[in-house]
């Protein structure tokens, strides 16, 4: 019933800059509490940011805190991710999805490669 599909990501150099996005599809009443994660080869997904229903209150893992910005547009249905001042270690496939509970299908993710 719900789909997602991010976008945004690509092969940058440190210090550079990228803004993903997350377009929510499906027939859903309200845009839930959502987060990024990111995958690394042979990792599991990790929590990279979070964002309440009403995108008032923001978390961040402690790796990405000062140069990363998670916001949302209800209206739209889109959630995104700022990133700046890239890292080689923030290299990964980023993918959105609920905060918690029974997650939504996975969508495709995006890749981000950030070469030293």
């Amino acid at each position: 019933q719900v789909q997602l599909v991010e976008s945004g990501g690509g092969l940058v150099q440190t210090g550079e800059s990228l803004r993903l996005s997350c377009k929510v599809v499906g027939n859903i009443f309200s845009m839930e509490d959502l987060a990024w994660y990111r995958q690394v080869p042979g990792k599991g997904r990790e929590v990279v940011a979070t964002i309440n229903s009403a995108g008032n209150r923001v978390w961040y893992v402690d790796s990405v805190k000062g140069r990363f910005t998670i916001d949302r547009d209800n209206l739209k249905k889109f959630v995104y991710l700022q990133m700046n001042g890239l890292k080689p270690e923030d290299t990964g496939v980023y993918f959105c999805n609920l905060q918690h509970g029974r997650l939504w299908p996975w969508g495709p993710g995006t890749q981000v490669t950030v070469s030293s």
